[in-house]
């Protein structure tokens, strides 16, 4: 069993950055793979980005490359998203994710373990 719990939203303009966490519970964190995704107002959820146990390995969407990286801290039991060079079109709820098994990152379906999401709203 593992509790998610995000951090780090907030509203931001255009240009700006924000760096979210997503702290753990539990002492196996460091055995699942995490993942980032986001749901806009009226949008289906979509996967934004997702990092190994180890962190060796890091995946994005498209729409994210370059702006966002995706880390870990297995000591602290955290993974963290810092988006830099924000847009309008990131505005959304921001949700963190846990899997333990070697499944496909980009499907939501995936992951067992889900926090209760933070507000990001960029403005323009």
């Amino acid at each position: 069993q593992v509790q998610l719990i995000e951090s780090g939203g907030g509203l931001v303009q255009t240009g700006g950055s924000l760096r979210l966490s997503c702290a753990a519970s539990g002492r196996t964190f460091s055995s699942y793979n995490m993942g980032w995704f986001r749901q806009a107002p009226g949008k289906e959820r979509e996967f934004v980005a997702a990092i190994n146990w180890s962190g060796d390995n890091t995946y994005y969407v498209d729409s994210v490359k370059g702006r966002f990286t995706i880390s870990r801290d297995n000591a602290k039991n955290t993974v963290y998203l810092q988006m830099d060079s924000l847009k309008p079109t990131d505005t959304a709820v921001y949700y963190c994710a846990a899997k333990s098994r070697s499944t496909a990152y980009i499907r939501s379906d995936n992951y067992a373990y889900w926090g209760q999401g933070t507000q990001v709203t960029v403005s323009s």
